[in-house]
């Protein structure tokens, strides 16, 4: 698809960028000038949802899930993020420290040892501070952080990679709903889309700022006795700011792929030194337990409402943390969707889905288990005094009162400290560059402006927030504008059903027999031919030569023919390619290609034939066909212009079938 030609400002999209602009300066100055207002306004409202609308959460998570799963397990999964012959740009270790970093970082640093212990003394149900309250602390922890924020995180970024990558749409929310709303993603509707994206990533990421810089404020309070009050915390958001606009500048493979995998080395770092250092039998144990234990309750937990209680309390404890979670993960879906979709392109759906859904969650569950399970075997086996009031009373300083139980408190603290800095560099560089795509003109690169502009933007909305005092009025706001975008993703994941059913098709008519004789038959000594190009080692020249001598006149000949029978047909060639298309309106069009790809040359007979040949340092060049679903891996060399436009009906018989197919 392509946007509009209307003018606009090179490189930025000018309604999503000055909508959002205005729409988070508003917000802000709102939260600043009246910030009880706010707050006040912002509290009824998650209260309202909370009541009312809490069991739509918990369906919603579950078909979110759902849906990832079932995609994974069918015969969908097979279909790559893209053109079928593209390849991943990123390595799995690289992939896989991006996924972790984007999605989890700061919250797991924040958490890890927090909520089991505000689990262990407050259950919702039970009582305190017993080995029972233990074992359902971390089970309830595993479940918040388990595969529910995943599923979510999934469904976005495989609608955005899948209609962006495969079908050239924008890598934008707007593009997920192309099935349902057409070319009209390019419309206001569309602009709006994108404008509440960039408003919840925006929100998202800078109260994520907010909690990260708590949490450093503490530990430099630890370590180095830096005061903790606004003012440093201010000066920590500018500082940290000033190396995320940085990374952000610097990009995808430059920034924030190698702090991504710094971040992946100090928590691994830090997790095995709290491993070794623990209680090592028994957090090994525990893990195969609480894993257990999460896959054994996961089905009634998703869709546990404490119903049946009489008292308050399971249901006011539900609002405050599984429900406050579920809208968490879902506002932040957009940015953390974008995010994994930008870095996912060639990959198989399913290699998505068991990427996205396991690898992550079971660091996240190995993580929780060293941390909540020790500081739970501190206060209920050792019992170590302080810790868990220390961090009843305040949340930002819990990894630091757990770290001191354990030799080199302070080489510990420092790491995690450290670690928190680049979790919170990687969220602000994430967060920018998803605001960066969905304000940019389609198809261009964005200016190195506007890249600064939104990540200095994140550091000042989050200190606006802090001075405010308005950092969970306007986090409460986020969770509130997760219930129509939970509508919108079902309507997504719809539109992705209906796509991949036609995908469905276009395979099954790709295997399906015509009529068409074959490309090599009737031609005299085809055979003969064909072994000679099989054994041969052409060079570039040669498939050059093929392209302009054979392949192009084939198509000009289909073209003058298609033409002929009122068909809109156009050719065209490039450096070391020729296309044919064949408009069919509103349907589907057909698109044919050859392109000229280059391998190794192989080694295994090319001597006997050429005997002067060094093949280990040559390379062999094919003349490739492609569809408009990508490379399809067979080689034109030594057909004939007769063969080549039997190809070339071959797939367009094709085509015709799999459009009478899903009329």
């Amino acid at each position: 698809m392509t946007t509009t030609d209307k003018p606009s400002v090179a490189g930025i999209n000018p309604p999503v960028f000055f909508g959002s602009a205005i729409v988070i300066l508003g917000f802000v100055v709102f939260t600043v000038i009246s910030p009880e207002t706010a707050g006040n306004l912002f509290g009824h409202v998650q209260t309202w949802i909370i009541d009312t609308l809490g069991w739509f959460y918990l369906l919603a998570m579950g078909v979110y899930l759902l849906f990832s799963l079932y995609l994974a397990l069918s015969r969908y999964g097979e279909i790559k993020l893209g053109p079928d012959h593209s390849e991943p740009e990123f390595s799995y270790s690289s992939w896989f420290a991006m996924l972790f970093s984007a999605g989890m970082g700061i919250g797991l640093m924040f958490y890890g040892v927090a909520e089991p212990v505000f689990h262990f003394t407050a259950p919702p149900v039970g009582e305190a501070g017993t080995s029972e309250a233990a074992r359902e602390a971390m089970k309830l922890t595993f479940f918040h952080w388990g595969m529910h924020a995943w599923g979510v995180y999934a469904v976005v970024a495989l609608a955005l990679a899948y209609f962006s990558f495969r079908h050239g749409l924008p890598l934008r929310i707007s593009s997920a709903l192309y099935p349902l709303i057409g070319k009209r993603i390019h419309g206001p509707i569309g602009h709006a889309v994108d404008i509440f994206a960039v408003f919840g990533t925006m929100f998202g990421v800078a109260t994520s700022l907010g909690l990260g810089v708590l949490q450093v404020n503490s530990g430099l309070n630890y370590l180095f006795d830096v005061p903790q009050d606004i003012t440093v915390q201010i000066i920590l958001i500018a500082i940290i700011t000033a190396f995320a606009t940085t990374s952000v500048v610097l990009g995808l493979d430059g920034g924030i792929r190698r702090i991504s995998e710094l971040n992946l080395g100090l928590a691994l770092l830090l997790l095995l030194f709290v491993l070794a250092v623990g209680p090592t039998i028994f957090l090994l144990q525990s893990f195969i337990q609480n894993t257990g234990a999460y896959l054994s309750d996961v089905v009634d937990r998703t869709f546990n409402m404490y119903a049946y209680n009489l008292s308050d309390g399971p249901s006011s404890w539900l609002g405050g943390w599984t429900l406050f979670y579920w809208g968490w993960w879902i506002a932040w879906s957009p940015f953390v969707g974008m995010f994994i979709a930008r870095v996912s392109r060639g990959r198989t759906i399913r290699q998505f889905v068991v990427g996205v859904l396991l690898v992550p969650v079971g660091f996240t569950f190995l993580w929780l288990t060293v941390f909540g399970d020790t500081a739970l075997h501190l206060l209920l086996m050792e019992n170590v005094q302080g810790l868990a009031e220390a961090v009843n009373a305040d949340a930002s300083v819990a990894l630091f009162q757990f770290l001191e139980n354990f030799p080199l408190s302070q080489i510990s603290s420092l790491i995690a400290t450290i670690l928190v800095v680049t979790f919170f560099v990687t969220s602000s560089d994430s967060g920018s560059l998803v605001i960066d795509m969905l304000t940019s003109k389609d198809g261009d690169e964005s200016p190195v402006w506007q890249r600064i502009f939104w990540a200095v933007s994140e550091g000042f909305v989050a200190m606006a927030l802090l001075l405010a005092g308005g950092l969970s009025a306007l986090q409460t706001a986020s969770i509130a504008s997760a219930l129509p975008f939970s509508l919108i993703l079902m309507f997504v994941a719809y539109g992705m059903l209906k796509a991949l059913r036609i995908e469905g098709v276009k395979m099954s008519s790709m295997r399906s027999t015509v009529n068409t004789a074959p490309a090599l038959s009737g031609v005299p000594n085809a055979w003969q031919r064909r072994v000679e190009t099989l054994v041969s080692v052409p060079k570039k020249q040669h498939v050059e030569r093929f392209l302009t001598e054979t392949v192009i006149p084939a198509m000009h000949s289909v073209a003058d023919e298609l033409k002929s029978q009122g068909l809109d047909v156009r050719t065209r060639e490039e450096e070391d390619r020729s296309y044919l298309e064949v408009s069919h309106g509103e349907e589907i069009d057909f698109i044919y290609g050859v392109r000229m790809r280059a391998y190794a040359a192989p080694s295994f007979a090319m001597a006997g034939v050429n005997r002067n040949i060094r093949t280990e340092k040559r390379k062999q060049f094919h003349a490739e066909v492609f569809l408009r679903e990508g490379g399809q891996g067979y080689d034109l060399m030594g057909y004939t212009k007769e063969q080549v436009i039997g190809d070339v009906l071959d797939q367009y018989e094709k085509h015709m079938y799999f459009l009478h197919a899903v009329r």
